[in-house]
């Protein structure tokens, strides 16, 4: 998963069967998945030979190629005219920012620290990004939501400016539930629509003010993005910022008082009506950059549909991890990634084997796409989204894998994201027949529906499920469950110790494996079109292209 972020998995519930070296055809008449074959599939991709999976490195040479003859072998056909590959071209930047930045009041000069106060870096390529004198605006919550009658930016020309904007949605800060989706956060609230609508409104940087409750972490994890580099999607035409990040809620004050406002204007953001606020001052500061220009790859796979070929279902997994890094106390730097996502991309591959062994074939197409990336932001999913191999406008919808359950059988499936799209229903209705319920996020208010690769669907307006781990283990009370994951994240997630373990339960994988099939039977026989329900920012984004699926 994103490596920013150390959360319950945004995740599907992938196990095994009881004995985990048994094939396990399920009840009469589901479809067949095998067990041995998702051991296999994790214990190579997460084997040592393949250096922990990163992009533009050998263990990218690796994984693709083992993808690749899985997806032959198992009688797939390439998924991009007559290649499994689609090239992903990125950009690697090392921002390397001044210490300090200057602030300019008519009054007084002040400083703010680097890495103490405020993490900043550049999505350009320039050697040197120079800010001088650049004026600053309190710019509410940075939010357009048309569908929420909310506009921070009407009446406000941020051209050349850099605005600074509390993360999270309007009411979120004062508790008021009426406003957006309450508790639920909403795109608007993240940090990465921050970025986008600033650039958008032509703001030359955008400064997300932290709070660990409005973020969901601590600011060390921001921290912990100084002078490491980033991979972006080098897209030509993409506008950007001159300069993006952080800054702590204490310096955000230092900023709003030095430039002659009451801090109270932070909560008067959170009511209907707020206006933008200009601050009185500017401030200087510089960003050096190292570039590097590479391209990683998605893997795409197909079995074309009898009836509705142009239509398509999609499932997807990420193939990438962290690669090799920093030894922990064993001396292992190989971040192997075995949970995370070696175990979805095995699913993956089975979800290829049971389609293909299906005995009458889909009616529409179903699609399989690893994609690179994820764990620097999505990229190898947003480039896809971008750069659509099949319209996105003919996509029926998406189920992502992210992740499997190795803790077993779960009487419960959680969805991330509740009341987006009517996937959900679909999924409620496919785990009813199991004798399991739906549960839901805990903390909502974290924005995990935006963490991982469906999210680069939905933002496109293609309905994309996110369920994640039960907690209600069968046998078990739920506390055991929340401890199961609270222990991987604690110990395992994005360490070198993520490694397959033979004292992994498995014994839900048929069960789970089976009802996310099922959800995607129900889109590729048939012609149904599922919708965002409403409410969802992203329903718009699909009606506009309603009279494409009607033809």
């Amino acid at each position: 998963m994103n490596q920013l972020f150390t959360v319950v998995s945004i995740a599907l519930v992938f196990t095994a069967c009881n004995n985990p070296g048994q094939s396990d055809a399920g009840k009469a008449g589901d479809p067949a998945f095998n067990t041995d074959n998702l051991v296999t599939h994790i214990k190579i991709l997460s084997s040592d030979s393949f250096q922990g999976r990163k992009p533009f490195t050998e263990g990218e040479t690796k994984t693709i190629a083992y993808l690749q003859e899985q997806f032959r072998s198992l009688g797939t056909e390439p998924g991009n005219g007559d290649s499994y590959l689609q090239e992903v071209p990125m950009i690697d930047i090392l921002s390397q920012p001044d210490t300090l930045m200057q602030v300019h009041t008519p009054k007084e000069a002040m400083q703010l620290k680097g890495y103490d106060e405020y993490v900043l870096s550049t999505p350009k390529t320039e050697a040197i990004v120079n800010l001088e004198h650049v004026p600053v605006v309190f710019a509410g919550y940075g939010v357009v939501a048309p569908e929420y009658n909310w506009n921070d930016y009407e009446g406000l020309d941020v051209k050349g400016k850099i605005v600074m904007v509390l993360v999270n949605d309007p009411g979120f800060n004062n508790g008021d539930t009426t406003l957006f989706k309450g508790k639920t956060m909403t795109y608007y609230g993240r940090w990465t629509y921050k970025f986008e609508e600033a650039a958008r409104q032509g703001a030359r940087g955008c400064l997300v003010i932290h709070s660990t409750a409005a973020a969901s972490y601590p600011f060390s994890v921001v921290q912990n993005s100084w002078n490491e580099s980033e991979l972006r999607l080098d897209n030509k035409n993409e506008k950007l910022l001159d300069a993006q990040g952080w800054i702590a809620m204490d310096a955000a004050k230092k900023l709003i008082v030095a430039g002659g406002q009451d801090t109270a204007i932070i909560a008067k953001a959170d009511i209907p009506g707020f206006k933008a606020v200009p601050l009185n001052e500017t401030i200087s500061t510089r960003i050096k950059t190292k570039v590097t220009y590479s391209k990683s790859h998605n893997v795409i796979a197909k079995i074309i549909g009898s009836k509705y070929p142009d239509e398509y279902v999609l499932y997807t997994a990420h193939w990438d991890h962290l690669g090799i890094g920093k030894p922990d106390a064993r001396g292992d730097s190989i971040y192997n990634g075995a949970l995370d996502n070696a175990s979805g991309t095995a699913a993956l591959l089975e979800f290829a084997r049971v389609w293909k062994s299906q005995p009458t074939p889909p009616e529409r197409t179903v699609v399989f796409l690893a994609v690179t990336a994820e764990e620097q932001g999505l990229l190898g999913s947003a480039y896809y989204a971008q750069h659509p191999v099949y319209p996105l406008a003919k996509t029926v919808g998406v189920l992502n894998v992210d992740e499997v359950n190795n803790y077993g059988r779960t009487k419960d499936i959680m969805v991330v994201g509740q009341g987006q799209s009517e996937m959900e229903d679909l999924l409620k209705e496919e785990a009813g027949k199991q004798g399991r319920y739906i549960s839901y996020d805990a903390t909502p208010e974290a924005g995990h529906y935006f963490r991982s690769d469906h999210f680069s669907f939905a933002k496109a307006g293609v309905p994309a499920l996110a369920q994640g781990f039960g907690i209600d283990v069968a046998g078990k009370d739920k506390e055991y469950g929340k401890k199961m994951q609270e222990a991987f994240n604690a110990q395992h997630y994005h360490s070198p110790s993520d490694e397959y373990q033979t004292s992994w339960d498995l014994s839900g994988a048929v069960e789970d494996l089976q009802l996310l099939f099922m959800v995607g039977k129900r889109l590729a026989y048939g012609h149904t079109w599922p919708g965002w329900k409403a409410g969802s920012e992203f329903k718009a984004e699909r009606d506009k292209t309603a009279a494409v699926r009607t033809k």
